[in-house]
């Protein structure tokens, strides 16, 4: 996974654009780092099995879909439901041994059964089984009297329900206005009967933008510093999730939280689960919440109590361990931002607390027996000397390990102390008069979504980092595609505001295109998100179990089900290295690779069917290969358009600072104004800046 920054600072600056969370709020949930998600219910009962045999397919919380039990049959369940061993005082006090600053537990999972004692249904934990409790009642209780915070999960998804959808195979139907009705009810009981809730983790479902927001802004009336996950979807969240055991693939500039199971099958208990060895499964997961923390973000690990609600040995066990390498080293977690750098390092990992960087052994043994990094400015006041050297020669530090960091049955953390604060670093530092475009820009990160299948990470915005000794005038380079758009640009910390009009046209120098044979595959993934790079040809199609189809058509349009994605490919010859504008259009969602790489990705506006626009691809001289990858979330049908654009031409708009900037490093930032949330993508691919240099 690469390095990912994502600083409290940027985080903070997200969350005002909400504001109803206040950044005390925030600022505890965030440095908290590591909590535990329980998943109990009704499916606990059954421990994985239906009619004696184990049900090996989905997850085992999933138990009556996957294994297509009748709804009165899985209700029945409930009749025997009857958990003496759970014991929330208990639970408690093995979050707090582990380490753990929150629980997050399932109120009521997919099947619709309650966990809590509600009035809108009797199929719960009190009304309908033997034990007659509410047991989310007695974790908030217990939760208050140990002094750990509670979160709860719920999930918009209800097979009980009578007016929601009936079980599908992705769980991400429609809601209806009855079944949001519901919902709210619930949740006004839920963040009304049962104390402060630090965090609301919404699954599953594709509410429409305007349910999506009813939700938040009801979570919000009620508990105003409740956190709410991006599960309820179209971006109207305080924190986003990443899917299911899953991490980032880049830098985030919104707060993020990575849930992870004690096995990648299931959450819930499984009684034939084989659970392997205790110190594997704690390194392992240690390891997560390492990188997790490293990077900026927070980790929920799982845990799924038996039906008698007691909590299986194994993975107690497995909290315990990483409890005790908490107890030794969790000021290297709690409290901490993500690491300075960029760089992913074959050693470990790095995270920061004011003035400290506390490097952490994760990784393997560098080859030489040396960690060097560079960090200008700063002077290395003490490094804590335990299992290491330390010299700093100029902006270097140098750090010599012996092979013993590395051995024994524990992670190994070093700290270095410095006289200030170690800043994030610019990953890329442009020297010259050189034209600032997508491709040596850093993105800045967000998540966006529609919903579970469309969430996916988006650029909010480019920086880059220039040295100039005076900056004043530049000249701002677009396509048709951005006249009419008013972005903020951001020049040392000042942002102006700056609307693209058609200014001078300006025929771009293109010659000697050929276009070559087009290519059509699928369907494929229902996932929106999708790796930056994609290598593919002819023998190595892109979707599992598919074939490359030759076709003649540069605009097509056919049949598709939901939760499908088409790739189209075009190899284009180029006599020379130039930029070239292009046509596309897909439906729900665009992503484009040149030369194996990702240069444009966005989800369409909610329901859009289909969206033309032009791309600025930078030609390669020789042979390059554009995909088209195709999304298609709600629709019946989905298509492509794929061409040279008519005219190849840009525009160009002077742009002039009110007063030339001096110094010699300056840091450049844009983004589209005018979007329908901060998490949307900018956009901006397309957009040049060149600076000017200014005569002394």
């Amino acid at each position: 996974m690469k390095k990912i920054l994502a600083t409290l600072a940027a985080c903070l600056i997200v969350l005002g654009m909400h504001a109803q969370i206040s950044q005390e709020a925030y600022k505890t949930w965030h440095q908290n780092k590591y909590s535990m998600f329980i998943h109990f219910g009704l499916y606990s009962e059954l421990g994985g099995v239906w009619e004696g045999k184990p049900v090996t397919r989905g997850y085992s919380e999933q138990i009556q879909s996957f294994a297509g039990i009748f709804s009165d049959w899985y209700g029945d369940t409930a009749l025997r439901f009857n958990p003496t061993a759970f014991n929330a005082d208990s639970i408690v006090a093995l979050a707090k041994e582990a380490g753990m600053k929150s629980i997050v537990i399932t109120t009521k999972h997919h099947d619709g059964f309650c966990m809590f004692h509600t009035a809108t249904t009797d199929f719960n934990s009190y009304d309908a089984t033997p034990a007659k409790r509410d047991f989310v009642k007695e974790l908030a209780d217990a939760c208050q009297r140990g002094g750990v915070r509670l979160g709860l999960y719920y999930s918009i998804i209800d097979w009980h329900y009578p007016y929601g959808h009936p079980i599908s195979s992705h769980n991400c139907d429609f809601v209806t206005p009855e079944h949001h009705e519901f919902s709210k009810q619930q949740v006004t009981e839920l963040l009304t009967n049962y104390g402060s809730i630090s965090e609301l983790w919404f699954d599953m479902g594709s509410n429409t933008p305007e349910q999506s927001r009813e939700l938040y802004q009801l979570v919000h009336k009620l508990q105003p510093d409740c956190m709410v996950s991006g599960r309820v979807g179209n971006d109207q969240y305080d924190f986003a999730v990443m899917a299911d055991n899953a991490y980032p693939e880049g830098a985030l500039q919104c707060p993020w939280q990575s849930a992870a199971s004690m096995f990648d099958e299931t959450w819930s208990y499984r009684s034939w689960q084989k659970r392997g060895d205790v110190h594997e499964k704690a390194m392992e997961k240690l390891r997560s919440l390492i990188n997790v923390v490293s990077h900026g973000g927070n980790f929920l690990l799982n845990i799924g109590p038996k039906g008698d609600g007691s909590v299986v040995p194994f993975e107690k066990e497995v909290l315990c361990e990483i409890g005790a390498w908490l107890k030794e080293n969790g000021d290297a977690i709690y409290g901490t931002e993500a690491s300075p750098f960029r760089e992913q390092f074959e050693w470990g990992t790095i995270t920061r607390k004011g003035k400290r960087l506390n490097l952490i052994l994760s990784g393997t043994y560098p080859a030489d027996g040396h960690i060097r990094l560079n960090i200008p400015e700063r002077t290395l006041e003490k490094g804590d000397g335990k299992l290491a050297t330390y010299i700093q020669r100029g902006n270097e530090i140098d750090i010599t390990l012996p092979a013993s960091a590395y051995n024994g049955e524990t992670i190994h953390v070093l700290t270095l102390d410095f006289d200030q604060p170690v800043e994030p670093r610019p990953t890329n530092i442009i020297t010259g008069i050189t034209t600032l475009t997508a491709a040596n820009a850093t993105p800045n990160y967000s998540y966006s979504c529609f919903d579970y299948y469309s969430n996916y990470r988006s650029t909010v915005s480019y920086s880059w980092n220039i040295q100039q000794n005076l900056l004043k005038q530049m000249d701002l380079i677009y396509t048709e595609q951005e006249v009419g758009k008013t972005i903020d640009l951001t020049v040392d910390g000042t942002t102006y505001s700056v609307k693209l009009d058609k200014g001078n046209t300006r025929s771009l120098q293109t010659g000697g295109v050929t276009w070559g044979k087009r290519y059509l595959c699928g369907p494929g993934s229902g996932l929106f998100d999708a790796p930056s790079v994609l290598k593919t040809d002819l023998q190595n199609p892109p979707a599992r179990g598919q074939q490359w189809k030759e076709t003649t058509q540069e605009q097509d349009e056919f049949p598709a089900n939901i939760l499908e994605t088409y790739f189209v490919m075009q190899e284009i010859e180029s006599s020379r290295a130039q930029k070239y504008l292009i046509e596309i259009g897909a439906g729900n969602g665009v992503e484009v690779y040149l030369n194996g790489r990702s240069i444009l990705k966005h989800l369409n506006p909610y329901r859009c069917t289909f969206r033309t626009e032009q791309v600025l691809l930078p030609l390669e001289k020789g042979k390059n290969q554009i995909v088209l990858r195709l999304y298609n979330r709600f629709e019946k049908k989905t298509g492509y358009l794929l061409r040279p654009a008519k005219e190849q031409k840009v525009y160009r708009q002077e742009f002039n600072l009110p007063e030339a900037v001096s110094g010699k490093s300056h840091t450049l930032t844009v983004r589209q104004q005018g979007l329908p949330s901060q998490h949307t993508d900018t956009e901006l691919s397309n957009l040049r800046i060149r600076p000017r240099k200014i005569a002394l």
